[in-house]
């Protein structure tokens, strides 16, 4: 007598757990790629800054035609555009988002200033700004005082620093106004940074 080997159709759970087995490996290669794991996170949710606000912190920090307008966190790039369109200045947006900084490129392109300005997608803790001249900011308080000493130490006395609705902690403003219910600081670095 033969025996004949029959090829018994599996039960339904099997196919349901090789099924969930291959999902989950494609989830987890998907997530350490290099894309997604070299992914930046903004450390604050992009806002952008009404007209009259850019207006009138452009107009608080005095920029004119020898300023180097650096803006920290630059969203679009309107502060920096504005800086170079209405007051020739020379610009630097320095954004963690990528998106941000090609909004920021083709804003500037349709501006028709694009040339007057250097687009640096990169993390404003680890960016180099030491050329500045005018230092824009529209972060937190808490990334606001995380800056404070690296914008002591790395720039000229004079440099400008204007923060869109938050100040500095123990680091009292020269200058604050109100613009549309919010407020707009203004301080310089000083020639001997305060002892902390």
């Amino acid at each position: 007598m033969r025996c004949l080997a029959v090829d018994l159709p599996r039960p339904l759970d099997y196919h349901l757990r090789v099924r969930s087995a291959l999902s989950i490996a494609l989830l987890v290669s998907y997530a350490f790629t290099p894309a997604c794991a070299q992914r930046p996170v903004p450390d604050v949710r992009y806002e952008p800054s009404s007209p009259a606000i850019t207006a009138a912190m452009l107009k608080l920090a005095n920029v004119g035609k020898g300023d180097l307008v650096y803006d920290l966190g630059c969203g679009d790039g309107r502060i920096v555009i504005g800086a170079v369109r209405d007051f020739g200045a020379r610009g630097v947006c320095i954004d963690i988002d990528p998106q941000r900084i090609k909004e920021a490129r083709e804003n500037a392109r349709q501006a028709g200033i694009a040339n007057g300005i250097r687009f640096r997608n990169e993390d404003l803790f680890k960016a180099q700004f030491r050329d500045a001249t005018v230092v824009m900011l529209y972060l937190q308080p808490h990334l606001n005082l995380r800056l404070r000493p690296r914008l002591w130490s790395e720039l000229k006395p004079g440099t400008r620093i204007v923060s869109h609705s938050h100040d500095m902690g123990d680091w009292k403003p020269e200058k604050q106004i109100d613009v549309e219910g919010d407020t707009i600081y203004f301080w310089t670095i000083p020639d001997r940074p305060p002892a902390h």
